[in-house]
């Protein structure tokens, strides 16, 4: 007969019933369990469910596709990876990747096509930059797409000109789709099995859910794992502007769904990114993907079809665009949670908007770490107001922190660290919130942002049994639904006493 189960030896101990769900916790946990509980024993601290409020899906499970050029240290060197992948490829095959940072490189500037075409021996090739908001492509690439000199650039985007003014080999933005348009797709049993490792990958990493920012490709997948009940957390799905009127059509209300996979916003771009030069500013720089025309109709549109928004604006400018859109519509409907996505750079005049608009700002705190030389280079004159996680909050916005991965780690635990103690030590400390604050973002405020918050983000019965085990500084276990997703086999030397946790996350 199956019974309950006891999650013994971590702080607090906590008791599973048979629908995943929390019966106790505490000094209780035992005998709710009751005596013939199946016992777990674990070690450290359990918190509540980490969740990772932004995340790509899709980017992490085509690392195990494509070309992953992520931490490559030089142009030279990422060239002689293209060069040794292409080798390997059939004839007129792809060369398809991401992960390429010049700001890393000894000689920053822009790689070009003439370099590309030569390591990848003429093939098409499509590199997304490591922020995705700009893609390297070869000459063979822009053919195939009919960009040449007398091309203009999209509305949103750019086409990199050398002096000749010929394509470059850089397309910013909106361009980029001119390419992503033409690039094959793998099949589905390759992308399942991709996607399969890359679910797993965050498990190990303590997550027990996270906000999927992907396209249909993606949610096809998650369907067909969760119909082999081979999820290994929960995912809530923010679908693309571009399936916006599909949605309208067939009535897809946010919250559709079950615990385990959900549609919940419409995710659109109003701006670029730092690294690539394209985030909107206040002083003019950047770009706007989005108009504001087009923006106001998006909110009116999803508002009314009971849809939320996850606005992705980096700048100062984007963020009040942003702002300006939403503020019409405070409490559209009772379910009605808009979210800023990064919010990277907040005018000191907008702080307090958030709360009086009522929009979440979803944030990764990891970002501040992997940009503090840009920030100091490009935004020397807005350092002060920028990754203002502690600004915000004492400014009475509600925050719900994730990574951006593939862009960045999707460690929670280092954005805990990132957005507290490595704030604390780093230029504006009055940035950063306290760990409380952290967790709590990466807790029951992304629960909050996904309508979540009767279920998850605290260990309470009558809650889903989410629990991410940490000790010393380590994920030990991530439970989901009252089952195990990932557990670390400590040493055997190792094994110690879990009267009391010698951690915090």
């Amino acid at each position: 007969m199956i019974q309950p189960t006891l999650f013994a030896g971590c702080v607090p101990e906590v008791a599973a019933g048979l629908d995943g769900r929390i019966l106790a916790v505490g000094e209780g946990a035992r005998s709710a369990a009751g005596r013939r509980a199946r016992v777990v024993r674990l070690l450290g601290r359990a918190l509540p469910g980490l969740i990772d409020a932004h995340v790509h899906l899709e980017g992490l499970a085509d690392r195990h596709l494509t070309l992953d050029l992520t931490g490559v240290s030089s142009r030279e060197q990422a060239l002689a990876n293209i060069k040794a992948w292409s080798e390997k490829l059939p004839p007129g095959g792809w060369v398809i990747g991401a992960g390429w940072y010049n700001d890393a490189w000894p000689d920053k500037a822009f790689p070009t096509r003439t370099q590309l075409d030569k390591a990848a021996g003429g093939r098409p090739c499509f590199l997304r930059r490591k922020d995705g908001h700009s893609a390297w492509v070869s000459g063979a690439a822009l053919s195939l797409a009919g960009i040449d000199r007398a091309a203009e650039d999209p509305p949103g985007g750019g086409i990199d000109r050398d002096h000749r003014g010929e394509p470059a080999g850089i397309l910013r933005e909106t361009a980029m789709q001119l390419v992503a348009a033409l690039v094959p797709h793998p099949a589905d049993a390759d992308l399942d099995g991709a996607m399969a490792r890359a679910l797993a990958e965050l498990a190990a990493l303590g997550l027990t859910a996270v906000h999927a920012m992907d396209t249909a490709r993606g949610f096809g997948s998650w369907q067909r794992l969760r119909a082999r009940g081979a999820l290994p957390l929960r995912i809530t799905y923010n679908i693309p502007l571009a399936d916006l009127p599909h949605a309208e059509r067939i009535g897809v209300r946010s919250g559709w769904g079950d615990e385990w996979l959900r549609i919940w916003g419409v995710k659109a771009f109003l701006d670029g990114s730092l690294g690539s030069r394209t985030a909107e500013m206040l002083d003019g720089s950047g770009t706007a993907r989005l108009t504001q025309p087009d923006l106001v109709d998006m909110v009116e549109r999803c508002a009314r079809a009971e849809l939320n928004v996850c606005l992705h604006a980096i700048g100062d400018g984007a963020v009040r665009r942003a702002l300006d859109a939403l503020a019409p519509h405070k409490e559209a409907w009772s379910m009605w949670r808009p979210r800023i996505e990064h919010a990277q750079c907040v005018n000191p005049k907008d702080m307090k908007r958030f709360a009086r608009v009522g929009v979440i700002a979803s944030m990764q705190p990891i970002h501040a770490v992997a940009d503090r030389e840009l920030v100091e280079q490009y935004w020397p004159r807005v350092a002060a107001h920028s990754y203002a996680w502690g600004a915000l909050e004492r400014a009475g916005a509600r925050l719900a922190f994730g990574s951006d991965a593939p862009v960045e780690t999707a460690d929670p635990l280092a954005g805990i660290e990132a957005a507290s103690v490595w704030r604390r030590k780093s230029a504006h400390p009055e940035l950063a919130v306290s760990r409380a604050a952290a967790l709590r973002a990466y807790t029951s405020g992304a629960a909050y942002a996904v309508g979540m918050e009767k279920d998850a983000g605290s260990l309470r019965p009558g809650k889903l049994c989410d629990i991410t085990v940490v000790d010393e500084g380590r994920v030990i276990a991530t439970v989901v639904g009252g089952q195990v997703s990932f557990l670390r086999k400590p040493p055997a030397a190792s094994r110690r006493s879990a009267s009391k946790p010698r951690s915090r996350p």
